[in-house]
């Protein structure tokens, strides 16, 4: 079976989790970093998943799964255990993620890395789990921190790009140098600084030609 990647927009989005335990807490946690408002329905919750209900990061309803507990639901994720309850879920849901049946899953969740608006997921088709988190392990060392700063400093410079350079082919070779693979060796060797000094002063060489 094969999917198709996707990064979804889950601000404000209702998104439901079936389970109380750590598999659940897990989803729980990555759900709410992307601005999802989640409903846990369990009749046990871990300590965290207890402090995040504490707070009021998450809504609770204290009992196993029923009828009409996906309504309004934009994603949903079973992570019960239960083989006879995901079929149910999956009947009555949209876009559902059941954590130990992948083949029951319209979606995969896949390993990944950030690093500020820098997003890289690693999936094996629901395979080998354990391969895509070891690979995603790798990526982690191969792209640190620094790339979250270059590319706070790439979102003001393309809009100056875009603003400020006229001709095309000016404006589409400076933003193919910014994201080209010296570029990308220059951020990993420490020489950000000299990157952006670099690409600034040559946005202002095309910006004095017009």
């Amino acid at each position: 079976m094969r999917y198709y990647p996707v990064f979804l927009n889950l601000t404000k989005k209702k998104c439901v989790v079936i389970g109380g335990g750590k598999v659940a807490e897990r989803k729980v946690r990555s759900l709410l970093k992307a601005g999802a408002s989640v409903t846990v329905v369990s009749p046990t919750l871990t300590p965290k998943l207890l402090a995040l209900r504490g707070s009021g990061h998450i809504n609770h309803i204290g009992r196993h799964y029923e009828d009409g507990d996906l309504k309004g639901a934009f994603l949903t994720i079973s992570a019960t255990g239960a083989s006879g309850l995901n079929d149910k879920i999956v009947a009555d849901g949209s876009l559902v993620n059941a954590a130990d049946a992948p083949q029951m899953c319209d979606f995969i969740v896949p390993s990944s890395v950030t690093r500020g608006q820098l997003s890289i997921a690693v999936s094996t088709a629901g395979i080998s789990p354990a391969l895509s988190r070891t690979i995603a392990d790798e990526l982690h060392g191969m792209f640190g921190r620094e790339f979250s700063s270059y590319l706070t400093f790439l979102k003001v410079f393309r809009n100056k790009v875009i603003a400020s350079v006229k001709d095309k082919q000016a404006r589409a070779a400076l933003l193919k140098m910014a994201g080209d693979g010296t570029s990308v060796t220059a951020v990993r060797d420490g020489r950000l600084d000299e990157l952006k000094s670099e690409l600034t002063g040559r946005l202002q060489m095309f910006q004095d030609d017009d």
